[in-house]
């Protein structure tokens, strides 16, 4: 495309993502002509050219009754429609009708009516300038009725929104701003993955019942449920709908993973670390740095079930470098150093992290379907720091075409919870209360040293255990979530059956899972079993672990 050869991003097709994840049903097309001939009903133009002519074809589809869904793209068609472009807004606020609360976007373009032109739209949200309660400035979506069918035309760059709060405004090159309020010190001359939080220090966060501060708001995923939703509604409007597959297996809200970084590489460390995970009956995640334990370690760790994953180090101060080459040598050295022929996962050592793509490549050229990197290195940004809960596949920067790496990010929420020199566990109910509002994973790192050393950090290990047990959240290895995660992309739902049950097709799942069916008030049947999803009833009907195996997917 024009924007790439200029070094211009086009996030605009991480839209695939957003409603993969889901399994929504939905086909890609490689121009705007082979999308009209195919005539869909719901049409999201996020890659074309915005030319006249690609215009007039827009509005004549719209015309004869298609609806056109946009998210604050459309450039060049507000004075076809009766509107001007306003001026873009920066950083700022959404209210929606429906939302939990406000909700962070990273940039928007609104829409005024022209003057003399009759209203016909309707207007839904508002949007607010630079702080939840800052100035309103127009409404954050636009319905525009043209002939039979409608523009529906955001105002917040939603996609682009997304993949910057999980991603970062920028390549990470130096230090971001650290807090003015001393908490959130990240300016310390070792490039982090939290150099580039997109989120406000002063508007998102909140303090527990014991004044520790946390990112509570999972914006992010909040914007997907937003673009969802919409959908959902937009399809029931026509007398269509959008069946979609549940997040998890049937009977699980949520999941609580818990990983572990070496470090000090003390053999004690691990086994202390391996009794408390034998009493508290959980498998966790194990990030080796560089040199490791014996192995004899290895091998208790592997007889109990657990992950062996790399802390990849990169930290000059501990003798690392980020090269691909050290990420290389350090794989190579884990699986011989474990006995292991395939690593699940890494996170790096203090979450070192530099410009934007480059270790997810690592990731891939060694085999690595997982990363653990994006969470908090200080103490005053623990939690949703990146806006998410839920793992996703990270999208590349221009020069990579914009392409989706294959490798799943998991990021984590906290360092040993009541460790001396951190937060306490004040934090755990709060973190997988929204984690259970959100259906994501609430991903707690304990370092071995740490749990060792302390009494109070084996007691958090215990109520972060304990909550999500007493909540029914599964608690799974990282891998498990990858394994799962990529299971369930292989999964189409082709369609419905006479009875109107849906059709799921693909590889077989390792776990039974639910299909949702979002249904209109008066299609609801008596004999159906309904829970509201992203705001709408829909109808619940149960995947078996094995469906059809012979069809073929449209996706990861």
């Amino acid at each position: 495309m024009r924007k790439a050869r200029y070094g211009v991003n086009s996030f605009e097709g991480y839209v695939e993502e957003v409603l993969g994840r889901l399994r929504l049903p939905f086909r890609v097309f490689d121009s705007l002509e082979d999308a009209l001939g195919w005539q869909p009903d719901i049409l999201i133009p996020a890659l074309f050219d915005e030319n006249a002519d690609n215009r007039d074809k827009l509005q004549s589809y719209v015309k004869n009754g298609g609806t056109v869904v946009s998210y604050a793209g459309l450039k060049g068609m507000a004075e076809k429609l009766g509107y001007c472009e306003e001026r873009p807004l920066g950083a700022g606020y959404a209210v929606l009708p429906e939302g939990p609360a406000p909700i962070r976007f990273l940039s928007a373009t609104g829409w005024s009516k022209l003057a003399g032109q009759v209203p016909g739209h309707k207007a839904s949200g508002a949007l607010r300038m630079s702080n939840p309660s800052g100035i309103e400035s127009g409404p954050a979506l636009l319905s525009i009725p043209w002939g039979e069918g409608t523009f529906e035309r955001w105002s917040v760059d939603i996609v682009g929104t997304i993949v910057a709060l999980q991603q970062g405004t920028s390549p990470v090159y130096d230090d971001g701003a650290s807090a003015p309020d001393g908490t959130i010190p990240v300016q310390d001359d070792t490039l982090k993955a939290d150099d580039r939080c997109a989120l406000d220090w002063e508007f998102d966060r909140l303090k527990t019942a014991t004044g520790i501060p946390y990112f509570a708001f999972p914006y992010a995923d909040w914007w997907r449920a937003a673009m969802v939703r919409h959908l959902i509604e937009v399809a029931l409007s026509k007398g269509k709908t959008l069946p979609f597959l549940g997040y998890w297996p049937a009977g699980i809200p949520a999941v609580t993973a818990i990983s572990h970084d070496s470090d000090l590489n003390r053999d004690a460390h691990a086994t202390v670390t391996l009794e408390l995970l034998r009493e508290v009956g959980i498998r966790s995640t194990w990030c080796m740095l560089e040199p490791g334990y014996s192995p004899a370690i290895y091998e208790q760790v592997k007889a109990d079930g657990h992950d062996i994953s790399l802390h990849y180090n990169a930290l000059e101060m501990d003798g690392g470098i980020w090269s691909e080459e050290a990420f290389r040598s350090q794989s190579e050295w884990l699986r011989g150093a474990a006995g292991i022929d395939r690593i699940s996962s890494n996170k790096n050592h203090y979450t070192r992290f530099e410009g934007w793509g480059e270790l997810f490549r690592w990731c891939e050229s060694n085999g690595i379907e997982s990363d653990q990197t994006r969470g908090p290195s200080k103490k005053g940004n623990t939690g949703l720091l990146f806006g998410t809960c839920h793992p996703y596949f990270p999208v590349s920067d221009f020069s990579e075409g914009n392409r989706l790496y294959d490798v799943l990010e998991i990021g984590f929420l906290s360092q040993d919870l009541n460790h001396p020199q951190l937060y306490d566990s004040s934090l755990v109910d709060p973190f997988l209360d929204i984690i259970g509002e959100t259906e994501g994973v609430a991903h707690f790192l304990f370092h071995q040293a740490h749990i060792y050393s302390f009494e109070a950090v084996r007691q958090a290990v215990r109520e972060v255990v304990a909550g999500a047990k007493k909540r029914g959240y599964a608690l799974w290895t990282i891998d498990q979530v990858n394994e799962w995660e990529r299971a369930r992309r292989k999964v189409d739902l082709a369609g419905f059956d006479e009875s109107g049950k849906p059709i799921p097709e693909g590889a077989p799942l390792p776990q039974s899972a639910v299909v949702y069916v979002p249904a209109a008030d008066d299609a609801l049947s008596p004999d159906g079993i309904y829970e509201t999803k992203f705001g709408v009833r829909c109808r619940k009907y149960i995947i078996q672990e094995r469906i059809d195996e012979n069809a073929v997917g449209n996706g990861r």
